[in-house]
């Protein structure tokens, strides 16, 4: 079975975000609660400078070989927020294609999808 990675941008910044309260962009905070959920799991992580979805911050997409990928947004760097990604992220790993019935679905990452994308084809795919 493929590995389900878990990309994090570190260089979201919320809307509330300003530097004279903020010493680091709220990625950052979020790439390191992605990190501790996820210790432990059958999950990689990785964070990324920029997932171009600024409107949309804090970002992470949840990929696989041969599965759908999707983009997530609009998270506060929260631990339950963190908890409910790689909640999803774990279904997203056992499911055959990647995707995962609504019904299923976290609590905390309903209302949070950006965007989904199809599998790249297999080399001899045109």
């Amino acid at each position: 079975m493929p590995t389900t990675w878990i990309t994090v941008c570190d260089t979201c910044k919320r809307e509330d975000w300003d530097e004279a309260r903020n010493t680091r962009p709220h990625g950052e905070d979020m790439a390191e609660l992605v990190e501790t959920a996820a210790r432990d799991r059958n999950l990689r992580t990785r964070r990324v400078s920029c997932l171009m979805g600024c409107s949309h911050g804090c970002n992470v997409a949840i990929q696989a070989d041969g599965k759908l990928a999707y983009t997530l947004g609009g998270f506060a760097p929260e631990a339950e927020a963190a908890q409910a990604i790689v909640d999803y992220a774990e279904m997203h790993a056992e499911s055959e294609t990647g995707r995962v019935p609504f019904r299923q679905w976290p609590q905390g990452v309903k209302g949070h999808f950006v965007t989904r994308h199809p599998p790249l084809p297999d080399d001899g795919e045109g």
